[in-house]
């Protein structure tokens, strides 16, 4: 079978179609978004005016962006959902040699080959701790490319890259193009100097993809948005199709703006519970966990068994993560968990404890 027959089956976000469960009493760490949740109006169908179009280029989102961020408003082009832009980048600016890390998220790679482009692996290293490779090592690879693709934290390594790196070789490239999908970067507590998204009218050639799904918890509501040069927009606004914005993320988008003391609640939690959970995971022998600059950690399984056996566990255990045996370079019994509520997290540590012991006495 191969990965593109896989795709769907695969996502992290529906355990029930591997395991055949329902979500009764399954505590989901795969998917990461915010484990809290930002208020939100209740809103009547009617308030709404579905009877009318929403905005043709969703001026809402475009606004959340200027508020929030302070970013020109001609430097953003609304999505419905970070996934739209994935996918229009490639296209829209006619990328033919495309640069992607692996492991990272499989979507840099599929949207690519659907546009007409070559795909080659920047393989991050194990021994390092799968961050990016040197300036001078990443641009030997840029040679042969006219586009890179990366995240920032990396999916699903949760490792991050200093910004300069990437703006110098930016600077050093100014004929390649350097997409960097900043899904998760307000995860990170040096939010937001550590985001490209106000360097775009400096670098022509650099291209942020941002999300409103994962830290704002709202997967079933696709927000999220380019950020680029205002030439670069006008390019890919040529390119797009009108109206993928409706009206309910518009709404969403002008009170989220109102909401600033959610951000730094989040931010906080995070801190807190990352803190936690990797040095309570260290203490366990069977267990190995990286990456420090997002909501979840990369993790590996090292009883010795397969990585079957811990799923079997985990979920009679009432536990799902998101095993990564699928991407590239962690086939060798990696997982990913999110970081959810602190009381859940309470329950993820001891059922890693719990199995941890049973190795130990030969329990399982």
């Amino acid at each position: 079978m191969t990965r593109d027959n896989l795709y769907y089956h695969e996502h992290g976000g529906e355990p029930q179609r591997r395991f055949v469960v329902g979500h009764g009493g399954l505590l989901d760490f795969s998917v990461n978004v915010s484990p809290i949740s930002p208020e939100l109006p209740d809103v009547s169908l009617s308030a709404l005016a579905l009877d009318r179009y929403p905005s043709i280029d969703g001026a809402g989102i475009r606004e959340f962006y200027a508020g929030r961020f302070g970013l020109d408003e001609d430097t953003v082009l609304p999505l419905n959902g970070a996934i739209e832009g994935i996918y229009l980048l490639p296209r829209a600016l006619g990328f033919r040699r495309v640069l992607v890390p692996a492991p990272s998220f499989y979507d840099y790679e599929r949207a690519s080959r659907i546009a007409g482009a070559r795909v080659s692996y920047l393989r991050l290293e194990e021994s390092n701790g799968f961050a990016l490779p040197s300036g001078e090592a990443l641009a030997r690879e840029l040679q042969h490319v006219d586009a890179f693709f990366a995240a920032n934290p990396n999916n699903p390594t949760g490792t991050k890259f200093p910004k300069e790196q990437l703006l110098a070789l930016a600077s050093r490239f100014p004929d390649k193009w350097f997409v960097v999908d900043e899904a998760f970067i307000q995860y990170d507590d040096e939010f937001p100097d550590v985001s490209l998204m106000k360097d775009v009218r400096a670098f022509r050639n650099v291209v942020v993809v941002h999300s409103l799904t994962k830290f704002y918890a709202l997967p079933g509501l696709r927000m999220g948005g380019i950020v680029a040069h205002p030439d670069v927009i006008r390019i890919l606004l040529r390119q797009k199709e009108p109206w993928t914005v409706n009206a309910v993320a518009e709404l969403v988008a002008r009170e989220l703006l109102h909401n600033v003391a959610f951000d730094e609640e989040v931010r906080l939690l995070m801190k807190q519970e990352r803190e936690k959970i990797y040095r309570e995971v260290r203490k366990i022998p069977v267990f190995s966990i990286r990456g420090h600059a997002a909501n979840f950690f990369l993790m590996q399984w090292n009883s010795g068994a397969d990585l079957d056996e811990l799923l079997r566990i985990l979920m009679e255990l009432r536990i799902y993560v998101r095993d990564c045996r699928n991407f590239p370079g962690l086939e060798d019994n990696y997982f990913r968990c999110a970081i959810r509520r602190p009381e859940e997290n309470d329950l993820l540590l001891e059922a890693f404890a719990q199995v941890g012991a049973g190795i130990d006495e030969e329990v399982f």
